[in-house]
């Protein structure tokens, strides 16, 4: 979540660290943390692996060290715990949800009333995450109405938006923290997910499996 007026900021930063990578051609290079990490595409020429991950651990500083207005949004869907339904689907009407009931937040507690804007990179879900969106509007989720979004999402190619590819290792973090069990990504924006009195509300993981998870998202809420 970006006030309109970082967003400046933040894509400057990544342009700066684009081109101290690639000196005179950081503007078409795309930061996509799995390619980064693998090795490939434009990062193939840096064969030092430590030093790929250097790249994605300075991408995320950006984020942690942005205005306290910035903040992180991520949900981790465990599919086994929930047979014959749509990971994406589910993860994104959650999103939804927190991103409005957020927005809500700051129209009640601080009288910042903010209309917001989901944007999203190209792909297949275009259609159905439309028509899901435009539902919620009308219907509401699972939780509730949703009346601060400004439009239906806008899908963007992620080549030409540093914020989207700022999202794309938001989502790399949670990715390896929950199926790979490597923290060391996510720990570095983790102060940056949308908290509520000592509770991720930013960060949310579905699962129903027996054991008590310890994932930070879990904790947060047994502890509260």
């Amino acid at each position: 979540m970006v006030f309109e007026r970082q967003i400046h900021w933040i894509a400057k930063r990544m342009d700066e660290l684009a081109d101290s990578l690639f000196p005179g051609n950081g503007l078409s290079v795309e930061f996509h943390a799995s390619e980064i990490f693998g090795g490939r595409g434009p990062w193939k020429s840096i064969k030092d692996s430590k030093a790929r991950i250097s790249v994605i651990t300075k991408v995320l500083e950006i984020l942690a060290e942005s205005h306290e207005s910035v903040q992180a949004f991520a949900c981790a869907v465990h599919k086994p715990s929930f047979p014959g339904r749509d990971a994406m689907e589910m993860a994104f009407e959650d999103l939804c949800s927190r991103f409005d009931i957020c927005l809500k937040r700051m129209h009640v507690e601080q009288s910042n009333s903010q209309r917001g804007l989901i944007i999203l990179d190209k792909s297949t879900y275009e259609t159905s995450l439309q028509k899901m969106a435009l539902n919620f509007k009308s219907l509401g989720t699972q939780w509730g109405s949703i009346n601060n979004l400004a439009e239906v999402p806008l899908f963007v190619d992620s080549r030409s938006s540093r914020i989207v590819q700022l999202a794309d290792h938001i989502a790399y973090s949670v990715f390896r923290r929950y199926e790979r069990g490597d923290t060391k990504y996510l720990d570095i924006i983790l102060s940056k997910f949308d908290n509520r009195e000592g509770v991720l509300h930013g960060l949310a993981h579905k699962q129903n499996k027996p054991a008590r998870c310890m994932c930070p998202a879990s904790m947060s809420r047994g502890s509260a």
